[in-house]
């Protein structure tokens, strides 16, 4: 039997199925909890939970239910099915900082890749698929050994060669979200290839309109859209590429309710390529500087996301997912803290969401600190502990995250 109860009847033990805060609010991704802890009782009062929705095995137990019977939920998602905590052979993952390196050679890489692929089709030459495969497969290791560091990665943007890093960007992003899914090896190198090559078919589209600042007319915005069946043109007469790889190019403007294009399909008839195309491809062309707009930061860019799967737009259990692999502040969010001071997210912890590692680049003063502090919000001590307050816009609060997190220009 299922009851609605008030947060202070919560006992340890309990098995959770609901609380009554999205997830905007607490560091949970997963509101089902079998066995609650102490501990996680007093997580979810601090997160201002105010009532839960228990299991009640024991009929011969008595809990009072909750006066107010209409609770605004979360929609179930679902058991815990994320990554391991071990690779496939049963070692453990290559620490964050250790697997950072060789992710940002393999970028570097990529990004040269998909500009040798474009070239290639300008000029009415084949597409290298070694390249492409080889890179590709270099991602993948990459994912397999941390499943962070390469995803950490995506906010790196170029406005002068924006199509070059959003098409990196959103293979990486989408290879993470596979891995979070569960891809094998075989099934992350497929969504691998096929997103980094999602946009190939822009290179048919004439740069005028490519490029235009501002709104597209009637007309102009018809022939971008043909960007979508030129790539799938492209790629379906590309040796070894079977549809399985061209579904991201045909169905990352699709949406689940039939208003995308080109077909109007809706989600029944997509893939699960071209769903997770959809999401990674959003997210990196809203968060990216473009001629005709600034980009989003990446808080609000996922708050955003989860508004229009809420509205039909987007897979919403693949956006949830999504948001767990980035996390709710993703690397190179800059944060102002309880305290007053700024600071610019350096690693995201899976587990505890709103907790990341930051670094401390100004003082509650707002001076800028001769030598950033280091802090992992988890681990501070308990009189005055520092958490994160507000996101801050990078271009406003006149802070370059790229030079706190980077050693090296990519």
């Amino acid at each position: 039997m299922k009851k609605w109860i008030d947060i202070d009847k919560l006992q340890p033990g309990m098995r959770i199925e609901k609380i009554d805060r999205s997830w905007l609010s607490t560091p949970f991704f997963r509101h089902r909890s079998a066995g609650i802890s102490a501990e996680r009782i007093e997580q979810l009062k601090a997160c201002g939970v105010r009532s839960v929705e228990v299991v009640i095995e024991d009929q011969t137990v008595q809990v009072e239910p909750v006066v107010e019977e209409k609770i605004e939920s979360e929609p179930d998602h679902g058991t815990d099915d994320s990554i391991p905590s071990t690779k496939a052979d049963g070692t453990p993952p290559v620490p964050f900082e250790e697997e950072l390196p060789a992710a940002r050679q393999v970028y570097k890489a990529a990004k040269t890749v998909i500009h040798g692929a474009m070239q290639d089709v300008r000029l009415g030459r084949a597409v290298n698929m070694d390249a492409v495969n080889q890179v590709v497969s270099d991602m993948t290791e990459s994912v397999f050994r941390n499943p962070d560091a390469l995803a950490s990665l995506s906010r790196l943007k170029r406005f002068d060669e924006y199509t070059f890093y959003h098409s990196v960007n959103t293979s990486l992003l989408a290879m993470s979200l596979g891995r979070e899914l569960g891809f094998d090896q075989g099934a992350l190198h497929q969504i691998g290839v096929g997103t980094l090559l999602h946009d190939i078919g822009k290179v048919k589209i004439p740069v005028e309109i490519l490029n235009k600042p501002g709104r597209f007319e009637a007309h102009e915005m018809e022939i971008m859209k043909q960007h979508v069946m030129r790539g799938v043109e492209v790629l379906s007469g590309t040796t070894g590429l079977t549809e399985i790889y061209w579904k991201p190019a045909m169905e990352h403007h699709e949406r689940v309710d039939g208003s995308g294009y080109p077909f109007h399909r809706m989600k029944d008839d997509l893939s699960q390529f071209g769903l997770i195309a959809a999401v990674v491809d959003i997210y990196d062309a809203i968060t990216s500087d473009r001629c005709y707009h600034k980009g989003r930061p990446a808080h609000d860019a996922l708050q955003y996301l989860y508004l229009i799967s809420l509205k039909g737009h987007l897979d919403p259990d693949l956006v949830q997912r999504f948001i767990r692999v980035v996390g709710v502040f993703p690397v190179g969010s800059v944060v102002e803290l309880n305290t007053g001071e700024v600071a610019v997210v350096r690693r995201v912890c899976r587990e505890a969401p709103l907790e990341p590692l930051i670094v401390i680049v100004k003082s509650a003063g707002n001076m800028l600190l001769s030598s950033p502090l280091e802090c992992d919000l988890r681990q501070q001590a308990e009189s005055s502990p520092r958490a994160i307050a507000s996101v801050q816009d990078p271009h406003s609060s006149g802070i370059n995250p790229s030079v706190y997190l980077d050693k090296e220009p990519l």
